[in-house]
């Protein structure tokens, strides 16, 4: 276990230090078009790919290890961290673990060249097939997305501590953690037990899940509203749940929208990787292809992904730029 946080917090800090520099030439108030546009694609790219697939290339890379761990997770959250980064920097006030073995990604282009020269060939024979598993997987990202929200919204007013007493919010938030801290495989194992395979454990365990760190987030944005609505609403001799209807709500519905969007972008990328236990979706074939060495069908499997999440992201960056 220690191991496993050593690779997270490795990881991380990679991820940090790769999103501040790719956050910022991604952010429309401090880069120009020209970079900003690229990078941003760049970064999609790498939001889209499952970590399975970039733990695959570098496990070909660098050999099996911790090692590998580090560096797929370096990437992967460093694009999810870039892309938060520069939503935050666009929405500033516009006034006044075996790090020895980095060199191998460099040494060891055997191993690469071969994984490249397949990989960079993709096989669309199967994409009827390809694009019906994926539609399914967005199928299964769209209903725990839907069914979080619905759990994210009385939990997230629950822990806020302006809107829920102590003895309250403090299990709400006890409860909120411990859901959030057990990893989506292991909740949708849970789920395979309890309702057998297919996509019905996948959209629970995403539920189960996302409805738990949605909850934190709505929480968060009821703590920070100005009182003064709510105030108003108060004065008129509403009761409690008249205030949080007409003064609380109306303040955090666009934030909460645009929480609830990110979420159902990152979900399609996770539906994915919840396919490797049996959940349904892309995923599943996504893992038998990787066991069969055909790289050929990967590199197939990984564009339909990016297109469909790139998809996904560019239509809930148009609706976010219309509510906020």
């Amino acid at each position: 276990m220690w191991l496993t946080v050593q690779i997270a917090l490795w990881g991380t800090t990679l991820a940090v230090l790769f999103a501040i520099p790719f956050g910022l030439m991604c952010a429309r108030n401090v880069s120009p078009v020209w970079l900003q546009q690229p990078m941003r694609l760049l970064m999609n790219l790498l939001r889209s790919v499952p970590d399975l697939v970039i733990g695959t290339v570098f496990i070909v890379a660098v050999g099996l290890g911790p090692f590998a761990g580090v560096m797929a997770l370096a990437l992967n959250t460093g694009g999810v961290l870039a892309k938060l980064f520069s939503e935050a920097v666009e929405a500033i006030d516009r006034g006044p673990v075996e790090m020895r073995r980095l060199p191998l990604l460099f040494t060891n282009s055997q191993n690469m060249r071969q994984f490249g020269q397949e990989f960079l060939r993709p096989d669309f024979t199967h994409l009827d097939l390809y694009v019906s598993k994926m539609w399914l997987t967005v199928q299964i990202a769209l209903w725990g997305t839907f069914l979080a929200v619905l759990m994210a919204v009385p939990f997230g007013l629950a822990c806020a501590r302006n809107t829920a007493p102590v003895w309250l919010q403090q299990p709400m938030r006890l409860l909120m953690n411990l859901l959030r801290s057990i990893p989506d495989l292991v909740v949708g194992m849970l789920f395979l037990v309890a309702v057998g395979p297919g996509p019905l454990a996948g959209v629970l365990a995403i539920a189960l899940n996302t409805g738990a760190v949605l909850a934190k987030l709505f929480s968060e944005a009821v703590e920070s509203i100005e009182a003064g609505p709510v105030e108003g609403v108060r004065a008129t001799g509403a009761v409690r749940l008249q205030e949080i209807i007409w003064g609380v709500l109306p303040q955090v519905a666009p934030l909460w929208t645009s929480y609830g969007l990110y979420r159902l972008e990152s979900n399609a990328r996770s539906a994915t990787v919840l396919g490797l236990i049996g959940a349904g979706g892309i995923g599943q074939t996504l893992f038998e292809t990787i066991n069969s060495f055909g790289y050929n069908q990967v590199s197939a499997i990984v564009v339909v992904i990016v297109v469909a999440v790139s998809l996904i992201d560019f239509l809930s960056q148009i609706i976010r730029s219309r509510l906020l």
